[in-house]
């Protein structure tokens, strides 16, 4: 299973959207502002664009030190193919057969230029572009140009030079030279050739690539220095002007191709915004330009992302010449012809290109229209744009968020107005919440002000209780005492009384357990009934006790008042209030006896009389 060529490490991942600004095909979505982006490894060119804008470095590549050493610990022998910008990346060794050395150094049975390859190829350049038949063409050794023309310009597919590159090129010669069962680790500066490596079998197949910060921390490993190595110059055969390959014309100079203004036929573009213009002007208005086409993402292979961090391009291009310039010095130009008419002639030159198309569908006018609205760029002098979100209009913009490849909050001026009206919705909610805390803090103080006089209240009803000669007592649905009087205590007798001196007032005592069960039964009655119960005569012991018990919270509190009849106070009070009672009684009845004796008297005198009159009516 291939593995993602790139990387984001969420936990590193500051979600600054550096690098979604940077890649050029947009192949990292951004899901949501609190999440980091992912890379969609299927529109993914392998460019490095992302790496080296992303400060916290969350991003990484394909590692291959591991599966180097893996090959260099196996019973195979290993070739190591090295890309001429090498001289470029050891700024900090003084002579190149010291970094030849330490490249032994870490196993390899042979290490090769891939300047050869790159002559090789120049060759079959020289050849396509000197006798073409009318179609121009865009050279092909630069494999982020040769992805981003397979999945978003599949129409110029046609018009990728269909020759492989010196990488590929360099593969087949080793096996030439060591045989078929050699094992092939290219070192150079592009991350994307790990990509392209997998695209070849056989003679042409490359086993691992490992770029210059790779060599450099296997270098550190295993602790090889150019102060403990000898010299050691590259296995045969050695390139020729291959070797500025490294500066984006350096193929060009290899074939003997001419870039004259006026009589050359092909335009040289490097750097990601000059290739993607070529690109598209190259789509659109090849039969006017009427040019072949250079093209190499990076700034010369010599600022590849596989390339050590700050380095300095024109420094290294110097490098990179003054190796050129020694080396060709004293080179033995017959050897080298000899050797290319060889190889050359045993070498598939045939590259591996087929379309993958990752356009995705256009989103509709509406909806495009609908996205520019919602970032305030619905107005037409408004839809250039900055450029921060990392495309170059807005309208281009609201189609990728259209499509789900990004979110609105990557618009730098939607983001910040709704930064502004988060703050000043923000300001507006505070100033609430203070209103709203004054408010809580006067609620608060009228709040402790009606608690106290609540409590006084209490107070005050709670000691006029306990002075009422009758026994009060309030009990909850368990008949457990919530409040209880002096004078219930005394009816109930001593052990109440003791009682009462560890728990004032009986509270929580069990009502079962101080009263007779017909007693107690009584308060069951009334808060499961929600009836009140009046002047019952009840005994307790040798008391007769007058009871009235009355519902206070339905189902959940009842209070009861009792009265001892033997005192003699309640006992007058009650005989006074019974014998009023009983003539109020007598004195209804006979009311009632009246009214009855008097209907009934009406009622006879008006019988009496109609006998009279039908007497008197008969005698006439």
């Amino acid at each position: 299973m291939k593995l993602p060529l790139i990387t984001i490490d969420s936990k590193k991942c500051k979600v600054c959207f550096a690098c979604v600004r940077a890649c050029p095909v947009n192949a990292i979505q951004v899901k949501s502002n609190l999440e980091a982006p992912v890379v969609i490894h299927e529109r993914c060119i392998g460019c490095g664009s992302c790496l080296q804008v992303c400060a916290p470095l969350a991003i990484s590549y394909r590692d291959a030190c591991e599966e180097t050493k893996a090959l260099l610990s196996s019973e195979s022998k290993v070739a190591a193919i090295v890309a001429p910008s090498i001289s470029g990346e050891f700024d900090d060794i003084t002579d190149y057969r010291k970094f030849v050395r330490m490249i032994r150094a870490l196993g390899f049975d042979y290490v090769n230029e891939a300047s050869f390859g790159v002559d090789m190829v120049a060759d079959q350049y020289h050849e396509l572009f000197t006798n073409f038949m009318g179609r121009y063409y865009i050279t092909a050794n630069c494999p982020p140009v040769v992805s981003l023309i397979e999945k978003f310009h599949p129409g110029i597919i046609d018009n990728l030079a269909p020759i492989i590159t010196p990488m590929v090129a360099t593969a087949q010669l080793v096996r030439q030279l060591y045989g078929k069962d050699i094992k092939v680790v290219y070192i150079g500066p592009c991350i994307a050739a790990k990509d392209e490596a997998l695209r070849y079998e056989g003679n042409s197949k490359v086993d691992a690539v490992l770029t210059f910060v790779e060599l450099r921390q296997l270098f550190n490993e295993f602790e090889i220095k150019e102060s403990n190595v000898e010299y050691s110059d590259f296995d045969p055969p050695l390139g020729y002007k291959g070797s500025l390959y490294a500066v984006s014309n350096g193929i060009l100079q290899a074939a003997n191709l001419s870039e004259d203004l006026m009589q050359g036929r092909i335009i040289t573009a490097e750097g990601k915004e000059d290739v993607l213009e070529a690109i598209r002007e190259f789509e659109s208005s090849v039969d006017f330009i009427r040019k072949h086409f250079n093209l190499f993402y990076c700034e010369g292979c010599l600022m590849g992302p596989g390339t050590s961090h700050g380095g300095k391009k024109y420094a290294r291009k110097t490098l990179v010449t003054d190796y050129a310039n020694k080396k060709l010095k004293n080179f033995d130009i017959k050897t080298w012809q000899k050797a290319c008419k060889k190889h050359i002639s045993h070498t598939d030159f045939k590259a591996f290109i087929e379309p993958d198309d990752q356009r995705l569908p256009e989103p509709s006018e509406e909806k495009t229209e609908e996205i520019l609205k919602v970032i305030g760029k619905q107005n037409t002098e408004d839809k250039l744009g900055c450029g921060a979100c990392g495309y170059e209009s807005c309208r281009d913009f609201a189609r990728a968020v259209a499509q789900g490849l990004t979110k609105t909050d990557m618009c730098i001026t939607y983001s910040l107005r709704s930064k502004h009206d988060f703050i000043k919705t923000l300001k507006l909610t505070n100033e609430k919440l203070a209103r709203t805390q004054e408010a809580l803090v006067d609620s608060e103080q009228k709040a402790r002000h009606e608690q106290q006089l609540a409590q006084e209240a209490l107070e005050r009803t709670s000691s006029m209780l306990q002075k009422l000669p009758s026994a009060i007592v309030i009990v909850d649905e368990n008949l457990k005492v919530i409040e209880s009087n002096q004078s219930f205590i005394n009816i109930l007798g001593e052990d109440a009384a003791e009682i009462n001196e560890i728990i004032p007032g009986l509270v929580g005592a069990d009502l079962k357990t101080l009263l007779p069960f017909q007693f107690y039964k009584l308060f069951s009655g009334v808060i499961s009934n929600n009836e009140n119960l009046v002047n019952r005569d009840v005994h307790l012991g040798e008391r007769l006790l007058n009871v009235s018990v009355f519902s206070i919270k339905k189902g959940k509190i009842a209070g009861a008042v009792l009265r001892d009849m033997y005192l003699p106070e309640v006992r007058k009070e009650e005989v006074i209030n019974r014998v009023t009672e009983v003539i109020d009684e007598n004195l209804d009845l006979v009311q009632k006896i009246a009214f009855l004796l008097g209907e009934g008297a009406a009622k006879t005198e008006r019988m009496l009389n109609s006998i009279i009159e039908s007497h008197k009516a008969a005698k006439k």
